[in-house]
């Protein structure tokens, strides 16, 4: 029972992930075509699932028993964060590394879809056997 709630949990989690990511994203474009003042929502929205959501779903997943696969996502979101934040505030110092961050942001979401789509494959899998 344990283990179930643990994956309906990861499940959740990687839902709450994705639409975040793609709430950064519209923020982002709100910030540059509509006003820069989007940029603090942006901002506050990353320190709320920054490293949290990944830090929680890495515990999750433990908890769970996932397989191999979901530990390896975890840890790419959580490499893929660390720069986004690196390139965020590299600017000064690296423009050229900076100008990735859009970049990154997308590889971001794309993986958070990618973990929603396998762990609902998995979790149908797992429902059957």
């Amino acid at each position: 029972m344990r283990i179930r709630i643990a994956a309906i949990f990861y499940f959740t989690l990687t839902i709450i992930l994705t639409l975040a990511i793609t709430s950064q994203i519209i923020l982002a474009g709100m910030a540059i075509f509509i006003h820069p003042h989007h940029w603090v929502n942006h901002t506050f929205l990353i320190h709320l699932f920054g490293f949290n959501i990944p830090l929680l779903m890495l515990l999750v997943a433990w908890l769970a028993k996932l397989p191999r696969w979901a530990y390896w996502q975890i840890f790419g979101l959580m490499l893929m964060m660390f720069l986004m934040y690196f390139s965020a505030n590299i600017a000064g110092k690296l423009p050229w590394f900076a100008a990735l961050h859009p970049v990154i942001g997308t590889g971001l979401l794309l993986l958070s879809f990618w973990m929603v789509i396998q762990a609902t494959f998995y979790f149908k899998k797992e429902n059957r056997s």
